[in-house]
């Protein structure tokens, strides 16, 4: 593979995995009549898709990035896939404390991916 798309590829796949986890892990928010037992089937075969974006994300990336580098990767883009999730779907709103606390976050990235 050309290694000048394995950024690209590695995070276009995480994006896409996120988007399916945060659908199986909170998208049965909104459907509370719904019985227990079901939706966790429903977020299982959702959860399916997710790691069949994830493991090759993590497989094509890892090299390209290290094993540190690539979670740090996951977890931004699980905190930005779930703020677009949690205003847009579940009509939340967005506070300046959370920024921060996720701009902390952000500083952390930063010095994982400074040498």
């Amino acid at each position: 593979m050309n290694a000048a798309l394995t950024p690209f590829l590695t995070i276009g796949l995480l994006i896409l995995s996120n988007v399916f986890m945060t659908f199986a892990w909170y998208g049965h928010l909104k459907f509370e009549n719904k019985p227990l037992y079901l939706v966790i089937l429903a977020s299982w075969a959702i959860a399916f898709f997710e790691y069949c974006a994830q493991v090759p994300a993590n497989r094509i990336g890892y090299g390209y990035f290290n094993a540190a580098q690539l979670k740090t990767i996951q977890e931004i883009i699980t905190l930005s896939v779930f703020v677009i999730f949690s205003v847009f779907y579940l009509g939340e709103s967005f506070h300046w404390k959370q920024a921060i606390g996720f701009g902390f976050i952000a500083l952390g990235a930063f010095f994982i991916f400074t040498k």
